[in-house]
Formats: C-alpha cells, sequence, structure tokens
C-alpha cells in the first residue's frame, strides 16, 4: 500500500489547476489511483435517474477526486508546507518544515 503525508481530515490547499488557491478538507483518499476528495473543490454535476428513493430524479452536485499532487498540506496559519516526519516521545509525528509545528 502506498504511503502519502497526506490524510483524511487534513486541511489543503489546491496549488495548480483550475481550482488553484481554493482550500478543503480531505473527506476521502485513493490510495489505488493517488486522487483525494477534497470538500467543496472540484464540484461536478451529476444526473441522476429516477429511482424508489428518489422517485423525482435530478441533479446532484458533489465532489470529483483531484489528483494528489496538485494539492499541499497547510500549516496552522494556512500556508501551503511540506511535511518531514520526527520520533517525539517515542511516537512518529508530522512536522511543518517551514514553521517547524507539529500537525496534527
Amino acid at each position: 500500500m502506498k504511503k502519502y503525508k497526506i490524510k483524511t481530515g487534513d486541511t489543503v490547499k489546491v496549488i495548480t489547476g483550475e481550482n488553484k488557491g481554493q482550500e478543503g478538507k480531505v473527506l476521502k483518499v485513493l490510495y489505488d489511483s493517488d486522487k483525494v476528495i477534497v470538500e467543496s473543490v472540484n464540484m461536478i454535476k451529476k444526473h441522476l435517474k429516477p429511482s424508489a428513493q428518489n422517485p423525482q430524479g435530478g441533479i446532484q452536485e458533489k465532489e470529483a477526486p483531484i489528483h494528489i499532487s496538485n494539492v499541499a498540506l497547510t500549516d496552522k496559519n494556512g500556508n501551503p508546507t511540506r511535511v518531514r516526519y520526527e520520533i517525539q516521545d517515542d511516537k512518529k509525528v508530522r512536522v511543518s518544515t517551514k514553521t517547524k509545528e507539529v500537525i496534527s
């Protein structure tokens, strides 16, 4: 299984593409396709056929995946940063390379 420094629940900023500059929370990391789903970023419209649960049908807006290389983890100030790992109190923690702060 691949190992990424971005986890579910992290706040990320889009650094390239048509959604450049937008920020959001990571809802899901798709390890098999190297993508992430970010809250309220890269929204698409999905057309739904009428069904038993939704007899009217309609159009639903949802988030589409973005490649993981197009997003950067943000620190507490909201600036994009790189991440390294350190051992503190016998635990492996993620640390911002710019501010040297622990990322929860």
